[in-house]
């Protein structure tokens, strides 16, 4: 099968590996290189990176809905598209043009989480699954017809990365399926359930800002789903401190929402407004991410310190 492959980041690359391996990518569509990182190198996105170790031709266009861009990817000849995290809007022309339409990899149980941030939004919602949907795409966002979902668990201790990563994987398996199963005329698909519908906003940096009066448990949630990026942060006096790798304390603490009740080189003990949180990783302004025995080796976080909660900082 010809087939023109969409993807930007690191979530896209497996599939591109697997597709590779089992049919003929007539072309690669990737955003342009941007300005990444803190030194603001301009760099290939990471399937840029994939496809020109692969031999393959890529093109970047800065707006898939110019006609030049149009013309470009739909007279590549491919037989199907497949589109992952790409992140432009396609225009009709484009998902109407291949034999077998323009297929995506959404990483949820569709229709649950439709949009940007899926993976996020599972997490900071504490589900204990979610899961890849393949399907057909339309003009819609995530409402096309769906060829076949796979779920997966996430464990309480499951970060964003490491769901990310788990979905990747599992999501370039379906996606070679799908295409056998098409081929084959083997693969129908079915109608999503519009009264089940919700949406995943993409994720804000003003989000990631940590409110002491919730629960451990929600905080808990809102530390793995921004593990690695944009960070769960708090405040230590003028400080703004990021934390990562956190244990929800069940037994009853007396203490106000954020005030420290214990330090070791186990972790930071903080008060919740429901319950207690230990955390094991800091990340200070500049610094590297460490662990907190390391963190204490040079800076200094006692038993008694109130971290600021969220409307407190505004206040300040």
């Amino acid at each position: 099968m010809k087939v023109v492959f969409m993807g930007t980041p690191d979530f896209s690359v497996s599939a591109l590996n697997a597709i590779h391996q089992f049919h003929e990518i007539v072309m690669v569509v990737t955003q342009p290189d941007r300005a990444r990182g803190r030194g603001k190198k301009v760099t290939p996105s990471p399937v840029k990176k994939r496809a020109v170790e692969l031999g393959l031709p890529v093109y970047q266009p800065n707006r898939l809905r110019d006609p030049e861009a149009i013309e470009h990817v739909t007279n590549a000849g491919a037989d199907v598209m497949v589109i992952v995290a790409y992140g432009q809007i396609l225009p009709k022309e484009i998902l109407d043009a291949p034999t077998f339409g323009c297929i995506n990899i959404h990483a949820s149980l569709l229709p649950k989480y439709r949009g940007a941030a899926p993976i996020h939004r599972a997490i900071l919602s504490g589900d204990s699954a979610t899961g890849i949907t393949i399907m057909k795409m339309d003009v819609g966002l995530d409402t096309g017809d769906m060829y076949r979902s796979e779920s997966i668990a996430i464990s309480e201790s499951m970060t964003m990365e490491c769901l990310h990563d788990e979905l990747s994987e599992l999501g370039s398996r379906m996606i070679v399926d799908v295409l056998d199963g098409l081929l084959r005329g083997e693969t129908q698909a079915v109608k999503q359930d519009e009264e089940k519908a919700t949406y995943a906003a993409k994720i804000s940096k003003a989000e990631a800002e940590i409110d002491w009066k919730k629960s451990a448990k929600m905080i808990h949630n809102q530390i793995r789903a921004f593990d690695p990026f944009p960070g769960a942060w708090t405040r230590a006096a003028t400080t703004k401190l990021k934390v990562f790798a956190s244990v929800c304390q069940v037994e009853d603490t007396a203490g106000m929402p954020g005030e420290i009740l214990a330090v070791s080189r186990a972790g930071i003990q903080i008060q919740t407004g429901e319950g207690s949180l230990l955390i094991q990783e800091i990340q200070a302004p500049g610094k590297r991410r460490m662990t907190v025995e390391d963190f204490l080796r040079g800076n200094t976080l006692e038993k008694g310190v109130v971290l600021l909660s969220k409307e407190e900082t505004q206040e300040a």
